[in-house]
């Protein structure tokens, strides 16, 4: 907001005859703002006048000073009232009130945690002494009940606990999230030595992997799994909530402003997880595992009081199960949502990535745990990026050539990963290299958010919005979480195991980054299924008829999608050689 014009006095009339040198009675007879709210303006005044009512100066109180100055204190505290509790909508929309300040805080929070723990789970389990599937695996355990997320709602929105619908699962999800790494802290030995506190280090200062670096009461990865797995549990109930608690308050948006709730509240998050991704970094690199542990134990504890204070509505009966269901049945069976979800599914399946990567950059390339996680605080720079540039300069394309444009060059940056295996860089360093490989497929990753979320958002219908949106964000998981699971499998085909790495064989690497490769680009093919513009989303739903069958088939392949992954990812954790 620009601040407001400095004040002006108007209609000042002198008289030179008078000999008065005094104020007094002066009376502000106007006070204005105008219609945009930036200018401030006194109009006509008046003081001591002579016998012809002419305006009588002074020069011993300096009045526009201090009027001024009194202006410009209260314009401020109005522009920071007006910032922290926006007047142009209701009282529950205000998410700094004290009895809403638990929707943005969770927001925060939620990146805080995704912060915190991306660099722990991307390193942590190469310091226990995971295989490249066991890696992977447990990356996707974090995310995996992301995939229960319409079951969340449904039970929020059914099962009530003493009237209210958010505040207990909210608060029951927190504590659970803290409770599962409290278990890991105080059941087993976290003081492994880290894989080297510097960030550049060269090859001949590289702490080499070996069991006296490992202490023997340290967490299996069977243990800090199902640890891993209990906190993503309580992460994601209580995400559930917040994403419900702002779904209900967006419809009490005016028109005008509609989307400024859900805006802020992602703003939070982002920020959230730029703060805390450096910070965990830097924990780790010169600590060790225990303390980022021990803050991701800690912070969901802090918002428990907030939880408490959350005001929420115990007057309106719970809706029917069986009447959400047949909104969601009625809305998946539309060909304007099955066909554009179709794809959506399809395309992120196929997003299979290389499961050996980070054991090839720590095994062949000696990458330190620093330097691992300093690619991955760029990844999530560069993918708030992404989401910005298509915000402000590809939302007027069409989808399907957004899609199309980033893929080929997804393709292109998986491709280089195969010159960094060869060991040609020109030049450039290794880990600038691998840098660039990694950070600009998350900028791709980013400019792809937004049309699928917009996507998203004009299929919910009218009144089920939270559940249909749920649903939505349930099939695109549980895609991504397939094509992890399916990573895995990939890594029996070529011989790409940690022994084959050390020992420079790469042959493997390099055929197996050709198949994935293949796999992404190959997406492209079923671009057609995806409309242009949210305009062709929507005459699909007017102008189509519903389809039994293809409703069937689209649930039941997310199901089965999720069911499926679950497995690998046991056997991968607990069967893994």
């Amino acid at each position: 907001m620009d601040p407001p014009a400095r004040s002006s006095i108007r209609h000042r009339h002198y008289n030179d005859d008078s000999s008065s040198d005094d104020y007094s009675d002066i009376n502000v007879e106007k006070l204005s703002r105008d219609p945009d709210g930036n200018q401030m303006e006194m109009l006509p005044l008046t003081s001591n006048t002579d016998g012809d009512g002419h305006f009588a100066p002074s020069s011993k109180l300096p009045l526009s000073d201090v009027l001024e100055d009194e202006f410009h204190t209260e314009d401020w505290k109005q522009q920071l009232e007006d910032f922290l509790f926006p007047p142009h909508l209701p009282r529950s929309c205000q998410l700094l009130r004290p009895e809403n300040i638990a929707v943005p805080m969770c927001y925060l929070l939620v990146g805080l945690l995704q912060g915190l723990s991306s660099p722990l789970v991307n390193v942590f389990p190469l310091d226990l002494g995971a295989t490249p599937a066991q890696q992977t695996s447990i990356s996707g355990i974090r995310s995996l009940p992301a995939t229960f997320k319409l079951l969340f709602g449904f039970m929020s929105d059914n099962l009530p606990i003493m009237g209210y619908r958010r505040k207990p699962y909210m608060f029951f999800g927190w504590l659970l999230a803290s409770f599962s790494l409290f278990i890991l802290m105080v059941n087993s030995n976290l003081s492994i030595e880290s894989r080297g506190a510097g960030c550049f280090k060269t090859d001949s200062e590289f702490i080499e992997d070996g069991s006296d670096r490992i202490p023997e009461d340290a967490p299996s990865i069977g243990f800090f799994s199902i640890c891993l797995f209990g906190f993503g549990m309580g992460f994601w109930v209580a995400d559930v909530m917040g994403d419900s608690i702002v779904a209900e308050k967006a419809k009490l948006e005016p028109e005008s402003s509609r989307g400024s709730i859900q805006s802020s509240c992602y703003s939070y998050r982002f920020f959230g997880m730029m703060v805390a991704a450096p910070l965990s970094t830097v924990l780790y690199s010169y600590a060790g595992p225990y303390y980022v542990i021990l803050l991701l134990s800690l912070l969901p504890l802090c918002i428990l009081p907030l939880v408490y204070m959350l005001y929420e509505d115990t007057e309106t009966p719970p809706p029917s199960t069986r009447n959400q269901c047949q909104e969601i049945w009625n809305t998946v069976c539309s060909r304007a949502a099955w066909q554009p979800m179709a794809f959506v599914y399809v395309y992120n399946v196929m997003q299979v990535g290389n499961a050996a990567w980070r054991e090839f950059l720590v095994s062949t390339l000696h990458f330190t745990t620093c330097q691992l996680n300093m690619i991955l605080i760029v990844t999530l720079v560069l993918l708030y990026l992404g989401i910005i540039c298509y915000k402000y300069f590809f939302i007027t394309w069409s989808w399907r050539n957004v899609y199309i444009v980033t893929t080929l060059m997804n393709g292109f940056f998986s491709l280089l990963q195969i010159l960094l295996i060869k060991g040609i860089t020109f030049g450039i360093s290794n880990f600038f290299f691998a840098l660039g490989d990694d950070a600009f497929a998350e900028f791709i990753s980013g400019i792809q958010f937004l049309p699928t979320t917009i996507m998203m958002v004009h299929l919910c219908p009218s009144g089920s919005e939270g559940a249909s949106y749920a649903m939505f964000t349930t099939v695109n998981n549980s895609a991504l979480t397939l094509s992890s699971a399916l990573s895995t499998v990939l890594l029996r085909i070529w011989d790409v195991s940690k022994k084959a790495l050390q020992e420079g064989r790469l042959q493997g690497m390099i055929n197996l980054t050709y198949l994935t490769t293949a796999f992404q680009v190959g997406a492209i093919a079923f671009v057609g299924f995806l409309p242009h513009y949210k305009e062709d989303l929507i005459s699909l739903g007017t102008e189509s008829q519903k389809s039994v069958v293809g409703g069937s088939i689209f649930l039941f392949i997310t199901f089965s999608s999720i069911l499926y992954s679950i497995y690998v990812s046991i056997c991968n954790i607990w069967f893994s050689d």
